[in-house]
């Protein structure tokens, strides 16, 4: 199925059903006075996080959902059937907002978390509610009101503890290959990767991590360039960054300047997003010897001045690409006792 990260729908919830007038009519029941019964609410249109789904792609060809209407009161003060509320279920990391006013509505962060998004209108009072002691026989009853319209926004921003970014063919997608059972799409072109995709990690029982893969953003990303900053979104939610970087891009560019074209990109599309701690992962290892390796890195870290670790790894080898796992398996750790305390 297509990846699809973001759709504009309209819900719109059920009508009240109408109160009925209605008079009790039987053989020797003389007087027997109003007996309309009351319409039934109109059913609510309500969003659930569901883990079966990865895309908000069925929203693009069902744009519009409607809950069902109330039924209307009767005789005999029989009430009319509430209407059948409807349900949509999306992604986990899908954000809902209110199309005109751009207000948040709801984060779906959580699997099985429920919310109403439009609320079905109220049914209509039979004449029967009217009844008093002076109005012994009330031709009063009352219309069902309407549901709810809303259009909303729906953006997904995929969850995950690790996001890699970097130029692009820097070797995001072959590290996820290596460390994950997931499958992405490996060539030896810029922009191989063109969808965001997810795989995890796991070391052993109970120990495991996700880690977002998006496509390779090159300067000048956020003023429309290459695909852009459409996914740098994606990276939003994760809790540490990996930048990934060639080793041997010095045969173009220079190694720093490269680092440095990622960093004012992540600047321009979020501050904060900046701010996340974020590794620095060096790859084609392979291809240097150990004291060309030491030295490269000792250099780059100099005139970088990182405060966060520096791997090198070779995901054809596989150098380094264990002590990476295992110390980023350690780290989210740390993380997530610092989120207890």
């Amino acid at each position: 199925m297509k990846f699809v990260d973001e759709a504009v729908i309209s819900v719109e919830a059920g009508s009240g059903g109408a109160g009925c007038l209605s008079f009790r009519r039987e053989k020797y029941v003389p007087r027997g006075g109003p007996d309309g019964g009351d319409g039934g609410d109109g059913g609510s249109v309500y969003i659930k996080c569901s883990e079966a789904l990865n895309t908000l792609a069925d929203f693009r060809f069902k744009p519009k959902f409607k809950a069902e209407n109330g039924r209307a009161g009767s005789g005999r003060q029989r009430a009319g059937a509430k209407g059948s509320d409807k349900y949509l279920a999306v992604p986990l990391g899908t954000e809902i907002y209110d199309y005109e006013s751009h207000k948040l509505l709801a984060d779906f962060d959580q699997i099985n978390k429920k919310v109403i998004v439009a609320e079905g209108g109220i049914g209509g009072k039979g004449n029967t509610r009217f009844k008093s002691s002076i109005n012994r026989a009330p031709r009063r009853f009352t219309y069902g009101t309407e549901g709810e319209f809303r259009r909303l926004r729906l953006e997904l921003k995929l969850i995950a503890d690790v996001g890699l970014l970097g130029l692009p063919n820097a070797g995001k997608s072959s590290f996820v290959g290596k460390v994950s059972a997931a499958r992405p799409r490996v060539a030896d072109y810029p922009f191989t990767t063109l969808i965001p995709s997810l795989g995890v990690v796991a070391q052993g029982f109970g120990e495991s991590f996700v880690v977002a893969d998006i496509p390779g953003i090159i300067e000048g990303a956020s003023k429309g360039l290459g695909l852009g900053t459409k996914f740098l979104k994606h990276l939003t939610r994760n809790r540490l960054l990996l930048h990934f970087v060639d080793l041997l891009v010095f045969e173009k560019n220079d190694v720093i300047d490269s680092i440095r074209i990622i960093e004012a990109e992540l600047v321009a599309f979020s501050p904060s997003l900046a701010d996340v701690e974020r590794w620095i992962v060096f790859t084609k290892a392979d291809l240097f010897s150990d004291e060309e390796l030491k030295s490269s890195l000792k250099r780059y870290r100099a005139n970088l001045c990182w405060p966060y670790p520096v791997h090198a790894i070779s995901t054809i080898s596989g150098f380094g690409v264990s002590n990476l796992v295992r110390d980023l398996n350690v780290r989210l750790s740390e993380l997530d006792h610092k989120q207890e305390c």
